[in-house]
């Protein structure tokens, strides 16, 4: 009898840890959700700031004074490709 009443003492604690884990799980969930939402303006601005590759390789190359067919020879491609990418026409 006191056997039984031992096992069912130690199921009894076994469902409680695992009902706390499980609120402590969606605590954490939500917290997470929270703080995803609070980050929206930052998402936003950071999209809107992201610059093309085609942006960045034009500010590189004309701050080292480079030109399109130098950046082209380096990089193995023709000058209109480089021209393109910078204009954003292609992305290839």
């Amino acid at each position: 009898m006191k056997a039984t009443l031992f096992i069912a003492y130690i199921f009894l604690l076994m469902y409680f840890v695992v009902g706390v884990a499980f609120i402590y799980l969606f605590v954490l969930v939500v917290r997470a959700l929270k703080k995803y939402i609070k980050s929206e303006p930052v998402r936003k601005e950071k999209a809107e700031s992201a610059k093309s590759l085609g942006e960045v390789i034009k500010r590189y190359r004309t701050q080292r004074k480079m030109t399109q067919e130098f950046v082209a020879e380096s990089l193995g491609v023709t000058r209109q490709a480089v021209s393109k990418w910078e204009s954003g026409v292609s992305h290839s």
